[in-house]
């Protein structure tokens, strides 16, 4: 079987399950999706491990099956794109400007305070179940699990009821935040891996081409998107356009090594406002809308059927899964710590008045999904690797199906309506 059998074979198989679990989701069980979608194929594929394990089916042809899909690759370099751009097209500039201070502090100051703070516990906690775990790959999981998943944090706000003010802030957050987060990843990563020490001026070089060419080169995308949309009444080349805006700006985003999120999170913002208002008809708003829904729902139900069959991929060890167990409260303690130190200083300050539902809410509802376990599963191969993914993956499990299904409780007593 060729590379391309193999990959429509991969498609078709996910598509397939994923309408599948979603008939029987809205017929019989009627969780969000999403969440629904990754419990299904998480049982499933506990349900194979299983078989695997009494020697029913082969655990090595099935453990490899599911690694040959590459989901680091297919979430990075394929889906994001989409799935960002669906999420920002519905960010208001007007609430965007209101909250635009916290968001940057969020997407900045408290992604790399989690990072520290998660990843210095985590060292501490596997040191003490006896793992010999490096700070510097303790700190390679607090860095990977610190950046809020937009897909899994958009998915929650659509059934949460949030108030605008709050629902802003963590799509603009989880949207902003993956550029900051795969920067220090990335740099925490090549210390760890080749033992490179690295050079402040040269990290804030990097950081600074990666999100402000980002940012730049998406408001020129966004802006030629206007431009090219406004002179023209034709909702299926408008809709193309944005197609060709987020696929072909995300492919040049990675040939000039900048970050491909940000970009196609800020053309999606500028056409979400700029040419949806002033160079789109009823109609073209109608259909642009109706066919990114339409991918966001789509990709979304991939994506989390996916997550939930990674579970074939990974090394399952009880001990390696009870640091994952021990290392959610501290994930979700590093959370709350990155969260209330920006938001105190701006308290005492007199920039924004500190309030404590607003920080439970952000704390619980910082939810992280699929980028945490494609950026470990983009680990090379080393003794932490599977210590590391699993911990990842478990911490993933637990946020989207524990946190994503409570979220929408803990708003409504927090914000009664």
């Amino acid at each position: 079987m060729n590379h391309t059998d193999q990959a429509f074979n991969a498609i078709a198989l996910l598509l397939s399950f994923a309408a599948i679990g979603s008939y029987v989701n809205h017929r019989f069980i009627r969780f969000p999706q999403t969440i629904a979608l990754m419990a299904l194929s998480l049982s499933l594929s506990l349900i194979v491990v299983f078989l695997g394990t009494v020697e029913v089916i082969d655990p090595v042809l099935i453990k490899d099956t599911v690694a040959s899909l590459h989901f680091d690759e297919v979430l990075l370099h394929g889906l994001l794109a989409y799935l960002l751009f669906a999420g920002a097209l519905h960010i208001k500039f007007d609430l965007l400007r209101g909250v635009l201070g916290q968001i940057t502090t969020l997407a900045t100051i408290s992604v790399l305070t989690s990072g520290v703070i998660a990843g210095g516990l985590f060292w501490y906690i596997a040191n003490l179940l006896g793992f010999q775990v490096g700070f510097i790959h303790g700190l390679l999981f607090g860095t990977l699990i610190a950046p809020t998943d937009p897909v899994a944090v958009l998915g929650i706000l659509k059934r949460a009821g949030a108030p605008k003010t709050l629902e802003t802030t963590m799509a603009g957050e989880s949207l902003f935040n993956d550029g900051v987060g795969v920067v220090i990843f990335l740099t925490v990563a090549s210390v760890a891996f080749t033992g490179t020490d690295p050079v402040l001026s040269d990290v804030g070089a990097f950081l600074l081409l990666e999100v402000g060419g980002g940012v730049l080169l998406g408001a020129m995308l966004g802006w030629l998107a206007f431009l090219l949309m406004r002179p023209i009444d034709d909702h299926s080349v408008e809709v193309l356009l944005s197609l060709a805006i987020v696929s072909g700006g995300y492919a040049l985003a990675i040939a000039l090594h900048i970050s491909g999120p940000i970009v196609v999170v800020v053309a999606g913002i500028i056409i979400g406002n700029k040419a949806r208002s002033m160079a789109m008809s009823d109609v073209t708003r109608d259909y642009l809308d109706n066919f990114w829904e339409l991918i966001d729902d789509i990709l979304n139900a991939v994506l989390f059927a996916f997550v939930g069959l990674e579970v074939v991929a990974i090394q399952l060890d009880w001990d390696y899964a009870l640091l994952g167990i021990l290392a959610i409260p501290a994930v979700i303690l590093a959370r709350l710590i990155s969260i209330s130190i920006p938001g105190l200083t701006f308290h005492f300050i007199g920039l924004v008045p500190f309030d404590r539902n607003v920080l439970a809410a952000l704390t619980w509802g910082g939810l992280r999904g699929g980028i945490s376990v494609a950026l470990a599963l983009s680990l090379p191969d080393s003794p932490e690797r599977d210590l590391l993914v699993t911990a990842s993956y478990i911490v993933v499990v637990f946020s989207v199906l524990v946190q994503g299904l409570t979220f929408g409780r803990l708003v409504q007593k927090l914000f009664p309506r």
